[in-house]
C-alpha cells in the first residue's frame, strides 16, 4: 500500500451550499446497541461503528475513519488550506477510486434519503443526469456530472454515490473510474468500504458536521512508511459536485 498521495480539488470547482443546521445532536449517554433505530442502513458485513470493531490493528488510523490497508492500495488525502484539516480520504485501486467522508447524524434516523435527493437535484441543475438504483449498500445514484476535459471542452464524468447511515454517523462513498459500471472492478473497493470503522466520538455535533480526520501518526499492518512530499503537477480537472460545503484545499503527494 502506498501512502500518501494528497491532492486538492481544482481551484475552479463549485461547491453546493450546506443545509442549515438548526440543532445539535446532544447525547444523553451511550447508545443502546439493541435500541431500535428506524431508517438506518443494515450493516451485517460493515462498515462498522468503533463500538463494533474497537481493534484498529492492521488499519490506517485517520481519526474519524480507520481503513484496512491492502496491497496496491493508494491513499489520497484532501486538506483545507485555511485550517490544515483533512476533509476527505480517497482510496485508489487500479483504475478505480472511492472518495470517503463521514459526518455526524441524528441518533435515531437516517439522512441518506434526503441527502440523496439533494445530490440528484444538484447534478441535474448543473446539466448532468442521475439514475437511482439499488446497489450493494442499498439505494445509490449513478450520475454523469458535467466536467471540463483537458482540452477545455465540456464532457461528463461518471460517478456512483453511495451512503450508509450508521449510529449517529453517515458515511458517504463516491466511486469513480471503472468501479462506477464494472461490478468486478468495484468489488474490491466495496470490500474496502465494508471494512471501514467509523469513530464518531461522544461529543455533541451538528447533523452533517464532518467528522475530523487527521494524517496517521502510526501505520500498522500492511501500510508502508510515508515517502517524502513531492509537489503534484497541476492541470485542468473536473468540477466535482460537493453536497457538503468545504473550504479550499491544497495539493501534495507523499
Amino acid at each position: 500500500m502506498s501512502l500518501f498521495r494528497r491532492r486538492k480539488a481544482e481551484a475552479g470547482s463549485t461547491e453546493e451550499p450546506a443545509s442549515e443546521v438548526e440543532a445539535l445532536d446532544h447525547l444523553d449517554g451511550e447508545p443502546d446497541p439493541d435500541e431500535d433505530r428506524p431508517g438506518l442502513s443494515p450493516r451485517p458485513n460493515g462498515p462498522w461503528d468503533v463500538s463494533e470493531q474497537p481493534d484498529a490493528e492492521g488499519s490506517v488510523d485517520l481519526g474519524g475513519l480507520r481503513l484496512r490497508g491492502r496491497a496496491g492500495m493508494e491513499l489520497r488525502l484532501e486538506m483545507d488550506e485555511s485550517t490544515g484539516s483533512v476533509t476527505s480520504a480517497t482510496v485508489q485501486l487500479g483504475e478505480s477510486a472511492v472518495q470517503l467522508q463521514a459526518f455526524a447524524a441524528p441518533r435515531s434516523e437516517g439522512i441518506w434519503g434526503e441527502i440523496r435527493a439533494e445530490i440528484a437535484e444538484g447534478i441535474t441543475r448543473q446539466g448532468g443526469t442521475v439514475d437511482e438504483v439499488t446497489g450493494v449498500f442499498g439505494p445509490e445514484l449513478l450520475a454523469r456530472i458535467p466536467a471540463r476535459t483537458p482540452d477545455g471542452r465540456t464532457g461528463h464524468q461518471p460517478a456512483r454515490f453511495t451512503g450508509i447511515d450508521g449510529p449517529r454517523w453517515f458515511l458517504r462513498a463516491v466511486f469513480h473510474g471503472r468501479a462506477v459500471h464494472d461490478s468486478e472492478a468495484a468489488a474490491e473497493l466495496e470490500s474496502v468500504v465494508r471494512e471501514i470503522v467509523v469513530v464518531r466520538g461522544d461529543e455533541a455535533m451538528a447533523p452533517r458536521e464532518l467528522l475530523a480526520l487527521h494524517l496517521p501518526e502510526v501505520v500498522t499492518g500492511q501500510a508502508e512508511a510515508a515517502e517524502p512530499a513531492v509537489p503534484e503537477a497541476s492541470g485542468p480537472g473536473r468540477d466535482e459536485l460537493r453536497p457538503f460545503e468545504r473550504g479550499p484545499e491544497i495539493t501534495e503527494i507523499r
